[in-house]
């Protein structure tokens, strides 16, 4: 039974807790009330998963590794134009489901698109192809000529591909130029309680984009106080009782925010932590396991973290 948020003050550093382990449990069985940090909690567990991914016992990972995942790169940096911004959203709707494979892989990547997409000008696509998503497919078969079979009822995958193409530059010709959009995600950013609104907004906004999507968008903007609620994430939350097990995206992104604030981390580093043991890929490290894939590690850890919680 989850129990954490109807347990928990968090208007107070210091909070009494009830039920989050067999240990507190067992010692309420025998009359005890058990006072402790929140804080101190939720730092005990992002420790914890430091500690297991280091422990892991696969040649080439370390810890100066693992710490060129936690932060934002280079190659994360913003874009410096709304053509830039534009790719980054295609890139993030590509990878719902099955999608990349279908999109990106058919195509040898979404840059590949710009020779169809007027070089990723928003404007000028919506200028281009005014008749709806067919007049793109069609050029996309044309010039871009993806791999397999290409499929063309409304709900097949490269036909909503295309929705999202013509709704996201319908979405980006609102604002005057990059500053402006910026300006605009940084008026969500500057709180927890605006944040969660911009995701959802983006969801409304952009056929194809549902809420995960459009927090993993702004992660890789650079927007380190986003993090995607993915089912690695949900899985670890939901097994340590740190969010509801019935809890949408919404939910468990809040929770993500909650953990990451009473921890003393950033969102992003919590998303790639929990990510990394879920996942198993080590994408910037080809040189580990089987090209960067090392199986996922979720379960191991869900059970060596409830193994030293209640220790």
């Amino acid at each position: 039974m989850y129990n954490h948020l109807t347990s928990l003050v968090y208007s107070s550093e210091w909070t009494t807790i009830f039920g989050i382990s067999g240990f507190f449990r067992r010692n309420m069985r025998f009359g005890k009330l058990i006072s402790m940090s929140i804080s101190d909690h939720y730092k005990k567990i992002y420790s914890l998963a430091e500690d297991f991914l280091l422990g892991l016992d696969i040649p080439g990972i370390n810890e100066e590794l693992i710490d060129n995942y936690l932060v934002i790169s280079k190659d994360t940096a913003r874009p410096d134009s709304m053509n830039g911004v534009y790719q980054r959203i295609l890139e993030a709707a590509q990878n719902a489901n099955m999608r990349a494979g279908v999109i990106g892989g058919a195509i040898g990547g979404i840059d590949k698109l710009g020779v169809v997409l007027c070089d990723f000008d928003p404007a000028e696509v919506l200028k281009k192809f005014s008749s709806g998503w067919e007049e793109i497919l069609d050029e996309i078969e044309e010039k871009s000529k993806p791999n397999g079979k290409i499929r063309r009822s409304p709900r097949s995958i490269w036909p909503r591909y295309c929705q999202t193409i013509l709704s996201s530059a319908e979405f980006l010709s609102q604002f005057s130029n990059v500053k402006d959009f910026y300006f605009w995600v940084d008026c969500f950013d500057k709180d927890n309680i605006t944040r969660p609104a911009l995701p959802l907004l983006l969801e409304k906004e952009i056929s194809g984009i549902g809420f995960a999507l459009a927090c993993d968008f702004l992660k890789e903007l650079g927007y380190d106080n986003f993090a995607k609620p993915d089912v690695h994430l949900r899985d670890i939350f939901t097994a340590l009782e740190l969010c509801p097990a019935e809890a949408d995206d919404y939910g468990v992104f809040k929770s993500i925010i909650n953990f990451s604030t009473n921890a003393g981390v950033s969102p992003y580093k919590v998303d790639k932590l929990f990510w990394l043991i879920g996942s198993g890929y080590f994408y910037k490290d080809l040189h580990v396991g089987k090209e960067g894939r090392t199986g996922s590690h979720k379960v191991e850890f869900i059970a060596f973290a409830k193994n030293k919680l209640v220790a």
